[in-house]
């Protein structure tokens, strides 16, 4: 670094012109003569005496000039070690927090495996007493079911001598003939499909046995689905695999316009218990026949647009409900059924079902079922009405003198009320729908053009045929069917059918009593009493 112009080298009294006329050896100088020098005297004994005080003064002012350097030190020393203290302070405190949540952490964790400390245990309990408190079959003792029959309780001794209790299958389900024609049921037969195990544990049997004993009905699963429809009817199949046909191993039928890709034969066919087969719809009996007027369907379909029908300018919509409702059951695969269950995708079965719906809709001599009923949208089928009376006037011997019309209409036959079963959900005989009377009864319909012209919908027109052309004791009301397909529900009427059959639909829900369904009018139309409990769920 270069030194400071501005700083001074030498004593300030210094002035360069003292050495400029000092180097000269002059006798002027423009400037101040520097101060003569004399020697100095004898210190005198007072100036020595001030001069120790001085010095003693300066030793005093050092000494404490040090003490003070020293206890600012000292000081300085003492924040900083206060300054760590809390700092440790601070990380002794941040231990001690995590050494807590720690604690609690394994202490949650241990209580989750402690049997002895699972939270709710005590209400585990208190269901176990209830379930014991409704007659259910423990070790050592048996209950009765609701109909007064005993269901036996059978010791299974295994090798080593201990006994484990076990129920007797054939005392649960006792096997029944195999029944390939409705057989015909004696006057004063149930109108209420059955309940095994009413009041028993016997319901849990559904879960853990094996499948039930006995014979099969000829009979079917039959769903209509596309590819793309694959996750949505895995949902139904599981509902109806848990809830019934696990124990029945019944066949499921697919049907579709297209072929079905592996991914949907693999999903469908791992989740069924019995077979499962893959149909291809006709082209036939799927598209516009030859006798409908595409430009008079394609205008229909543009209005209904306009005015905001629901499926009123779908044209698949149109080709489905015809299909549903003519030619399903004449499919090759199907031909080889004499029963069938529809199935749609996303549905559920909100009860468990432990007997053979198949055997009780054949021993009770029933053809239809459902589960659901309500109004049709006027707007879909203006003219249905019209076509049905075409076909009564032409085919008088076809009409069932002991039909449902009071379900249909309200005077007489000559208007419809619009009511109809939802037919989403159908357990039906397919001998019924390849009778004459039926396939005269389409025809006349197909012919008209309605499907493509309107909008018919399958549901009226199965609803409407089996009101007129069947006794109308032959079609069955599955209370105890719980089922639910969007938007409604329907939850069996009656606290102790729910609990029986180990329900988890909620009544409130309970679609049967609303005025906008149909179920009160057919109970009215059998004369049937209406279900015990119905009044609190309207």
């Amino acid at each position: 670094m270069q030194p400071s112009l501005t700083k001074c080298s030498g004593p300030h009294w210094l002035s360069r012109s003292y050495v400029d006329n000092k180097g000269k050896g002059t006798g002027t100088s423009e400037g101040p003569r520097p101060p003569r020098l004399r020697k100095a005297a004898p210190a005198s004994a007072s100036a020595r005496s001030a001069s120790t005080t001085n010095a003693g003064t300066n030793a005093t002012t050092d000494a404490a000039d040090q003490r003070t350097s020293k206890s600012e030190e000292h000081v300085r020393h003492q924040q900083a070690a206060e300054a760590g203290t809390m700092a440790g302070s601070t990380r002794y405190l941040r231990y001690i927090l995590i050494a807590f949540v720690a604690l609690i952490v394994i202490f949650f964790i241990s209580a989750s495996s402690s049997s002895s400390r699972v939270p709710g245990r005590e209400h585990l309990q208190s269901a176990t007493d209830l379930l014991k408190g409704q007659g259910s079959l423990w070790k050592g003792s048996s209950s009765s079911a609701a109909s007064g029959n005993t269901v036996p309780i059978v010791e299974d001794k295994a090798a080593s001598g201990n006994a484990k209790t076990t129920l007797d299958p054939a005392a649960v389900n006792p096997a029944a003939p195999k029944h390939t024609e409705a057989s015909s049921s004696p006057p004063g037969h149930a109108d209420t499909s059955p309940n095994p195990y009413s009041g028993s544990l016997g319901s849990q049997n559904s879960l853990t046995s094996d499948k039930a004993p006995g014979p099969r009905m000829n009979a079917t699963f039959v769903t209509l689905a596309r590819n793309s429809d694959v996750w949505e009817i895995s949902r139904s199949i599981r509902q109806v695999e848990d809830r019934f046909n696990h124990r029945y191993n019944y066949d499921w039928v697919f049907l579709n316009d297209a072929e079905f890709d592996e991914t949907f034969k693999s999903v469908t066919s791992a989740l069924t218990s019995g077979r499962t087969r893959y149909g291809k719809i006709d082209n036939e009996h799927w598209g516009f026949p030859d006798f409908i007027d595409q430009d008079k369907a394609a205008k229909v379909r543009q209005d209904m647009h306009e005015r905001k029908i629901i499926y009123g300018d779908s044209i698949s919509y149109r080709h489905m409900c015809r299909y549903e409702s003519g030619f399903f059951f004449r499919h090759p695969i199907m031909l080889e059924y004499e029963w069938y269950w529809r199935v749609e995708p996303s549905i559920e079965l909100y009860c468990d079902i432990n007997y053979d719906t198949f055997q009780f809709m054949a021993e009770n001599n029933k053809k239809y079922s459902f589960v659901i009923s309500l109004y049709e949208y006027v707007e879909t089928i203006p003219t249905l009405w019209n076509s049905v009376k075409t076909f009564m006037r032409k085919h008088p011997e076809h009409i069932n003198p002991n039909n449902a019309m009071k379900f249909l209409s309200d005077d007489g036959g000559e208007t419809y009320n619009h009511c109809h079963f939802w037919s989403n959900f159908e357990i039906g005989n397919l001998n019924w729908l390849r009778s004459p009377a039926y396939i005269d009864y389409f025809n006349q319909l197909d012919r008209d053009g309605g499907f493509f012209y309107e909008r018919w919908g399958d549901a009226p027109v199965h609803s409407i045929a089996a009101a007129i052309l069947l006794d109308k004791t032959q079609i069955h009301f599955f209370n105890d069917i719980a089922y639910y397909h969007v938007p409604f529900t329907h939850c069996p009427t009656g606290e102790k059918t729910r609990l029986d059959l180990r329900c988890h639909c909620n009544p409130k829900d309970n679609f049967d009593w609303n005025g906008y369904s149909c179920t009160k009018r057919f109970f009215e139309t059998r004369r049937m009493s209406l279900p015990e409990g119905y009044e609190k769920e309207q």
